[in-house]
Parts: structure tokens; C-alpha cells; sequence
């Protein structure tokens, strides 16, 4: 039986789940997703970075990751809203429970993304996209905020399908579709490849999904080594990994970002880990536990690493 994997990945989570509180618990009227708007830094200081931002925002090309000074550059009327993350951690909870009562196989990707392992549901509903249409609906009604979905036999796959258009939408990627839908991509869009590899990809002559899907994996091999190899598979549209439900008990806790322009400040830089920081920490509170250890890593446009850790007092 061929596998019917999901790939859920809600619509500007932070930014959508803090619309929902305003308009669900504090009865506001002004819903965040329909204006200029965004969730990050000191408010009122207007320091600090966007950590999510609403679509009107997105159209002055404010991005994720920026620091808040620059965004409101770009758009003046820009509103900010502060974050609340146990808000979203409860969110992300709600999430996931109703994810679950439609699949006993859902593993959490990040805090506003998870794989739904759907094999099996055929017996149950029709096609996937009914089973689809069925637990958007639910989480509209009950929770009030949209994702989109990708449908696909691989975990890869459904990611790739997921992103493909926003916002509130389904998509199917499966190897037959790879051809037309994904290897017309740049090959930026593809899962794992980020800005140095995309350089080193351009002096290779590749610049779309498909080009490096007939690359010779010779060449890859000798420019990026074993990494190289995983990329190939990815263009070509091969994942073996596994959704997996339950994770083993953490022996850390870590989060990362990848920035989508360079940073060349410390007080930038340091917003940065602030935010990754207060993430990791809520984590720790949930789990009820401490940390020993703290370390922190850098690494540039050019995958040069810098890091430092130091023992806890």
C-alpha cells in the first residue's frame, strides 16, 4: 500500500494565533491578518525583529527575521504586537490534539508545523483531500485560524507540497507531479538548500529544481560531498524517512533560524538569540527541567562556524 503522508503548516502561526486571542478572548474587532501587522520586538521601543507578519504586511516585503526598526521603514502604518509565547505553545497544542483524532501517527515538525502519517484512511474517506477538506474545516470552526496542507507519499514531498501557494490551501505532489510542479522551482525553493549552497549551485550552472535533478551526482559529490547526495534525492523527489510519533526523551534542547539577510550587528545578532532563546527556554518549563550546558552557534553565509558554551552557574 502506497503511503499517504501530510505535511500541515499553519498560515503565519504567531501572527494568526495572536489575531484569534484578540478577537476570540478580548473581543476586539480589528482582526491583525487584514492589515499591516506583525508579532515582534519591543513595541514601543521598536527594537528587536519580526518573528511573523500578516499578508498586507508582506506586500511591503517586510520579512520574517528583520529587525523591527527596518520593517517600519518599509511600512510606517506597520502595527506590533508583542509576543506571547505560551499563548502559542497552547495553540500549538489545541493544533495537534485535533491533528491526532484523525491520525494516531502525527509527529510534530516545529511549533506550527506536523507530519500526519494518513495510510489506511482510504478505508475510512474517499480521497485525502476529503479527509483534508474535513480537519481544515474543524480547525477553522474550533480554533479559528487556517494552514496549509501537502499531500504526498513522502515526507519531503508533502513539505515541498505545502509551500508551493498561500495562504489556506491544499496541494498534492506526488512523483508524477514532480516534473511539472517542482522542477520549474528555483532551486532556493527546494527543501535543505539555503543561500551558500544556492551560490555554489549557480556556479555550477544550476539554478532550478530540475536542473539539479539531472545534474551528474559525480559533480554534486565533488562540490558538496555526502550533502550533495541528499540534495540529488530531494530534487528527485526521494525521502525514506519516516513519520515518527513519539521522539525519544530529550537529552537537549535546542532551536535555530536561518535568516533571510545578512546581520552585521551585535544588537541584531543578540535580538536573534533572545528569540531562539525564549523559545528553547519554554520548552524547558514545559518539560519541568534545567540546563546544565548553554551554548551558542553562528554560522556565516559561507558555512563558517563560530560557537561558544559555558557551564551554568
Amino acid at each position: 500500500m502506497e503511503s499517504v503522508i501530510f505535511h500541515v503548516d499553519v498560515n503565519s502561526a504567531f501572527l494568526s494565533w495572536e489575531a484569534v486571542y484578540r478577537i476570540q478572548v478580548k473581543r476586539e474587532r480589528l482582526d491583525l491578518r487584514t492589515i499591516p501587522s506583525a508579532v515582534g520586538g519591543d513595541v514601543k521601543k521598536r527594537h528587536g525583529i519580526i518573528l511573523a507578519k500578516s499578508l498586507p504586511a508582506k506586500r511591503y516585503n517586510i520579512q520574517t527575521g528583520e529587525s523591527v526598526s527596518e520593517a517600519c521603514k518599509k511600512c510606517p502604518e506597520l502595527v506590533l504586537v508583542p509576543p506571547q509565547y505560551e499563548l502559542y505553545e497552547r495553540c500549538s497544542e489545541a493544533f495537534l490534539s485535533i491533528l491526532k483524532q484523525y491520525s494516531p501517527n502525527v509527529e510534530q515538525y516545529s511549533i506550527d508545523e506536523a507530519y500526519c502519517d494518513m495510510t489506511g484512511t482510504k478505508y475510512i474517506y474517499e480521497s485525502p483531500y476529503e479527509i483534508t477538506c474535513e480537519i481544515k474545516d474543524r480547525i477553522y470552526k474550533e480554533l479559528g485560524f487556517t494552514f496549509n496542507v501537502g499531500i504526498s507519499c513522502n515526507k519531503l514531498l508533502a513539505k515541498m507540497a505545502s509551500d508551493l501557494k498561500k495562504p489556506n490551501m491544499v496541494h498534492t505532489l506526488y512523483p508524477k507531479e514532480i516534473k511539472e510542479k517542482m522542477w520549474r522551482l528555483p532551486v532556493s525553493d527546494l527543501f535543505y538548500v539555503g543561500r551558500a549552497t544556492t551560490k555554489k549551485l549557480h556556479t555550477l550552472g544550476i539554478h532550478t529544481i530540475g536542473e539539479l535533478a539531472r545534474t551528474d551526482i559525480g559533480i554534486l559529490r565533488s562540490h558538496l560531498k555526502k550533502y550533495g547526495e541528499l540534495i540529488y534525492d530531494f530534487a528527485n523527489g526521494r525521502d525514506t524517512s519516516y513519520v515518527i510519533d513519539e521522539r525519544p526523551k530529550n537529552k537537549g534542547y535546542g532551536n535555530s533560524t536561518t535568516i533571510p539577510f545578512d546581520i552585521d550587528n551585535r544588537n541584531a545578532a543578540r535580538m536573534v538569540f533572545l528569540v531562539l532563546a525564549e523559545t528553547v527556554c519554554t520548552r524547558l518549563r514545559k518539560d519541568g527541567v534545567s540546563a546544565a550546558v548553554v551554548a551558542i552557534s553562528i554560522v556565516d553565509f559561507e558555512f563558517r562556524h563560530c560557537s561558544h558554551q559555558g557551564r551554568m552557574p
